[in-house]
């Protein structure tokens, strides 16, 4: 725990210009990123009396080990360089809302030749245009089907839209009158686009004009007596009013409005979203975060604002806002809505009338999400900390081990042997932290070897982050072959450079845990030993008891079945057990379908496709010259020797066999099946 005072900025160092600021822990890691209309009075606020403070910015100030600044011109850039650093960095500290689902909307791809019309979820795409959320895909696929009676929009992948158009067949939609059939001409792409556009146009609420037109064509079919015509007319009226029957009428000046609103208590806070658009409820979402800094309902109204349109453009940022309570200052957070929309946008707190009462709904909606959130979580946060204060008690550490990180080896038989590292913080998964080993050093099976080589990996890296920032001496030198094979499942995992962007393995664990016993332990206490780390615990949890084994203990520390700890302990042994497993059998698959000239060095897949397609098959090619293999474009001379010679060296494959039958398949057509398979990546 850092004192304030040792990282306090001198008072004329700081400016009264408005800024953004980011307070970093010791190893450098962003925990913090807020902004000011005047950075002097606002830092200096923090560097008071912590037993002023309010609890939580106390503990991110006495967690912090350095603070710094970037003055902007205007409150509207610190607002946007405020959310460009926290999606950036994404601070432990800062309020992060996260959606408590993913929630699907109606998409239709406009950026293709042939719009689609689909369901998805996650981030919006460029050249998409998105209506919802919805709270269910069946509700969208329930408007869509009414609606294509009247907009036959192609509805079908790419690949079903490929192959209709190969075969000249439409697929059954297409035949039902349910799309238009662009994939073999029925309509050309103009025509195709133009019917996408209207489907648009319905779903953003113009409805009125296009029912009308309907009518005066249903009208007209009737007077000139083509009744099966007004007939179809009539119903596809009455498809699109059901279809905007399932969007009640909630504002009757057709208002396209978002309305939020906040439930929260000491600890965490709902947000609750209504998407108005023509006057109806197109849309709802909801997210739930905890309160990790000290901030108000307005505070968490800006945060939100932020989530919301921070990527968001044009119509996608309403004209109309409305929220429980009012940013302070509340201009620079509308001029920034107004630049992302293009035109003004009014943000208000409702007072009367039809939107106060569905403002009212809407907060109804927020105070129920955030009970049934309590009420799945309970006992959750409880839980979790009764876990690590078990398993620091049972480990004699000196604090709750916030940060674990789990070792497992797997292999098969003595091949492909690997390692994984999984982490959790806060007694939580940290999937983008996780880490895979290849086993370099030796070949065979050896479980405690393994093990002394990836902690004796992991620990190296860190130490040379360390050294790279300056914080220790040079690194210990060699180093422990194949520092160069460890993979990231994902993000890397602490920080290390200026920018605060994070690096691979630089911030170390409070808990190293083994899946295995004694001797395990022992290979991962002597890697950090020598290493001259001694301030990190190890222990390992046996599988055929579920003891827990420390590196000097003659006998295992054997918690109850009933503990939390134990609890905890197992399911990270049995993540990094399932990690390292997953990344074997990987590993094996692959082996598995390479062929001879997967071997080649210096082969890569362009190539490898180039010959197989030059000569027909492997056979062919393994009768090749090395004058026939130089015909091939991109092949020169010493390639093609060296493909001579492996294939030269490699056993042929065995026949292959129909099994229905019986009959040996020619050796040719084994060998360009084979090798189709592999260039495809099946």
């Amino acid at each position: 725990m850092a004192d304030p005072s040792s990282y306090r900025p001198k008072p004329g160092q700081i400016p009264e210009s408005p800024g953004v600021y980011k307070f970093r822990d010791e190893h450098g890691r962003v925990i913090y990123v807020g902004k000011a209309k005047s950075l002097r009075p606002r830092l200096s606020s923090y560097f008071q009396d912590l037993a002023n403070l309010h609890p939580r910015t106390r503990t991110m100030v006495t967690t912090a080990a350095s603070v710094e600044w970037t003055v902007v011109s205007t409150e509207v850039e610190a607002l946007q360089l405020e959310y460009s650093w926290i999606k950036e960095f994404d601070p432990r500290f800062n309020v992060k809302y996260r959606d408590d689902k993913s929630y699907p909307s109606l998409a239709v791809t406009l950026g293709e030749e042939f719009p689609r019309v689909q369901v998805m979820r996650g981030p919006k795409k460029k050249g998409v245009r998105y209506f919802g959320p919805y709270g269910h895909a069946w509700a969208i696929r329930e408007t869509v089907d009414l609606m294509l009676r009247v907009f036959p929009v192609r509805t079908c992948s790419a690949g079903v839209f490929k192959r209709s158009a190969q075969i000249g067949r439409p697929c059954l939609l297409g035949y039902i009158g349910k799309c238009s059939a662009p994939c073999v001409g029925r309509v050309t792409a103009e025509e195709h686009r133009e019917l996408a556009e209207e489907f648009c146009d319905f779903m953003a609420g113009r409805t009125g004009t296009y029912l009308r037109r309907l009518e005066q064509r249903m009208r007209e079919a009737a007077e000139e007596m083509e009744y099966e015509k007004a007939a179809r007319l009539r119903d596809d009226i009455g498809a699109l009013k059901r279809a905007m029957e399932k969007n009640a009428v909630v504002l009757a000046d057709a208002t396209d409005a978002d309305l939020i609103a906040v439930a929260e208590d000491e600890l965490e806070a709902a947000v609750q979203i209504f998407h108005v658009r023509g006057g109806r409820v197109r849309g709802q979402r909801g997210w739930v975060t905890d309160k990790v800094e000290a901030v108000d309902t307005a505070g968490l109204v800006e945060h939100a604002l932020q989530q919301l349109y921070g990527e968001e453009k044009g119509d996608a940022v309403p004209k109309e806002v409305l929220v429980p309570a009012l940013p302070d200052p509340v201009a620079p957070v509308a001029q920034w809505l107004g630049d992302r929309r293009g035109s003004r946008v009014d943000l208000r707190i409702p007072q009367r009338g039809d939107k106060k009462d569905l403002m009212a709904t809407v907060a109804r909606n927020a105070q129920q999400a955030l009970a049934l959130h309590k009420t799945k979580r309970a006992s959750d946060l409880t839980t979790r900390s009764r876990a690590l204060e078990e398993i620091a008690e049972a480990l004699e550490l000196d604090s709750a081990p916030l940060r674990i990180e789990c070792f497992d080896i797997s292999h098969l038989q003595g091949e492909d042997v690997v390692a994984s590292m999984v982490v959790f913080e806060d007694g939580l998964a940290r999937k983008s932290e996780y880490r895979r080993f290849q086993i370099k050093s030796f070949a065979g099976q050896d479980d405690v070897r393994s093990m002394h080589e990836v902690v004796s990996r992991r620990f190296r890296r860190y130490l040379q982050e360390k050294t790279d920032t300056g914080e220790w001496g040079p690194a210990p030198e060699g180093g422990a072959p194949g520092d160069e094979g460890a993979e990231g499942a994902g993000a890397t995992a602490g920080p290390i450079d200026d920018s605060g962007r994070p690096k691979r393995f630089a911030y170390p664990p409070q808990l190293v845990v083994v899946d295995g016993g004694r001797p395990q332990v022992a290979a991962a206490k002597r890697a950090l030993d020598e290493l001259g780390i001694d301030d990190v615990a190890v222990c390992g949890l046996a599988k055929r008891l579920e003891e827990v084994w420390l590196p000097d203990d003659e006998d295992p520390v054997v918690l109850p079945r009933s503990s939390e700890g134990l609890y905890l302990l197992q399911r990270v042994r049995d993540e990094a057990h399932r990690f390292a497993i997953t990344y074997q059998r990987s590993k094996r698959a692959k082996s598995m379908k390479a062929g001879p000239l997967d071997t080649v060095p210096g082969l890569g897949e362009s190539r490898r496709q180039a010959l197989l397609k030059h000569f027909g098959s492997l056979k062919r090619l393994r009768a090749a010259t090395v004058e026939q293999i130089c015909e091939v474009p991109g092949v020169g001379r010493k390639t093609a020797e060296t493909v001579a010679a492996a294939l030269a060296t490699a056993a042929p494959a065995a026949p292959a066999v129909n099994t229905a039958t019986g009959e040996i398949i020619e050796d040719e057509a084994a060998s360009a099946a084979s090798s189709s398979t592999r260039g495809t990546g099946t």
